[in-house]
Order: structure tokens, then sequence, then C-alpha cells
């Protein structure tokens, strides 16, 4: 990573201009508050899309996961949802920074009453809080404790919007702490979201597991794949 060197007029104060893989991909974040993680990369790599899929990023932060879709895949729109007004207009910002504004739209929207019609999304990701509302030390910066605990969203709220604008078929793909495991995937299949892909996630090989990833089918059959183990970031290192 890298601070971009040029200046440009959709910066903010207290902002940064980041690039990524040899500058194909330039963020602009907060230099304090809430910054992108490996674990947004990590879900655009693993979700199923196909060409002319709209995608749906509930929690979109930066914008991060809907640019890299839009820079690796065939998709034809990415819709990000964001209920934090300052990171709305910074994926707002990102989207003309790398060229999308034609193909990307952010919804300044709470997840629990989304503003989109039923069965909209072909695809939907989600790198949502992972820490319950009243577990552990809650970041004193608002942008990251919201990022990071059920402040805004609990799992229940994501499954349950994500049924909702998927269409038939549709997928949702999320990333989550391994230790909650058993409450995504009862909790999807509970609301008909079958799941079918997963690839478990270890910062060493000698380590347990910390996170994983699962992707679920709307009205899916039965029958989970458990992909080759991912340990630390893979090959989804970023940095130019």
């Amino acid at each position: 990573m890298k601070l971009s060197r040029f200046p440009h007029n959709l910066l903010r104060p207290n902002e940064t201009i980041d690039e990524f893989m040899n500058g194909r991909l330039r963020l602009i974040q907060s230099k304090n508050g809430y910054r992108f993680s490996i674990d947004a990369v990590l879900v655009s790599e693993f979700v199923s899309t196909k060409p002319g899929d709209i995608v749906v990023d509930l929690g979109a932060g930066c914008g991060v996961i809907s640019v890299l879709l839009l820079l690796t895949r065939n998709i034809a729109y990415a819709v990000g949802i964001e209920i934090q007004p300052d990171l709305a207009d910074q994926a707002r910002r990102n989207a003309a920074l790398n060229g999308f504004s034609n193909k990307m739209g952010i919804v300044l929207a709470d997840i629990r009453s989304l503003p989109l019609a039923p069965c909209i999304a072909d695809v939907i990701v989600c790198n949502p809080p992972y820490r319950r509302k009243n577990s552990g030390r809650v970041n004193p910066d608002l942008q990251r404790a919201i990022a990071r605990h059920e402040l805004k969203a609990t799992l229940d709220d994501i499954v349950e919007s994500s049924e909702r604008i998927l269409k038939p078929g549709g997928k949702l793909a999320i990333i989550y702490p391994a230790g909650r495991l058993v409450d995504l995937l009862v909790r999807m299949r509970s609301l008909g979201l079958e799941p079918k892909r997963a690839r478990v996630i270890y910062p060493t090989i000698q380590s347990e597991s910390k996170m994983v990833l699962v992707e679920a089918n709307k009205g899916g059959k039965a029958g989970l794949k458990i992909l080759p183990p991912l340990v630390g970031q893979g090959d989804f290192f970023i940095s130019s």
C-alpha cells in the first residue's frame, strides 16, 4: 500500500487516497477512522458471479468490495448499502475515482429496512460486524465500532434482508467468525438460504480457524461443498 502522490479534488480533510494492485485500484479512506481489511478482499474473491449479475453489498464501507468486483468480474451493476453518511460519501467518490460511476450506486440506508425491491439482486456480498453488541471492548471511534460490533445490524438482520431482496437461486456470500459458524448456517437454512460452499481461513497452518467464508443459494438443495483451506491471506494480498 502507498499513499497516492497526485492531488485530487475528491479528497476531503483527514482522508488519504491509497493505491493497490499496482495502481489499478485507488481508494479514498479515512486517515484515523474505518479502513478496509483483508476480509473484504477475501469475500470479493470467494463469491460466485456470472456475467450481467446485479450485486448488492450490505455494509459497503468505503465501497471496496463493489469496486473490486467491477475491476475483476463482468457484472452489470453493484449497489452498496451503507448506514454511515461519511462512509457512503467515500464509497460514491471511490466509484468516481475508479471510473465506475455508471456501474456502481451507493444507497444511504439501514440494512434492517432496505429501500430495495424484493428479488432484485442476483448476488449479495457482506463483510458484516462480527461481534455481538454487548461483547468485548467497543472501539471509541464510531465508524470502527459500527463496522465491528452489531450496533446497527445483527446476523438475523443481514440474513433476513438478504432473503427478501435475492432472486430465486441468488447467492449470499459472507465472511464470518469461525466460532459463530453454527449460528450462521442455522440462520441461513431457516430462511431458505441453503449453504452450498464454504472455505475455512486459518492464520497459520498450526492455528485454530478464526474466520470462514460461506456462500448460500436461495432455494438451493442441501449439500455443502467444503473448499480447500485458506492460510493467512492466501494469494489475495493486494498491495501495490
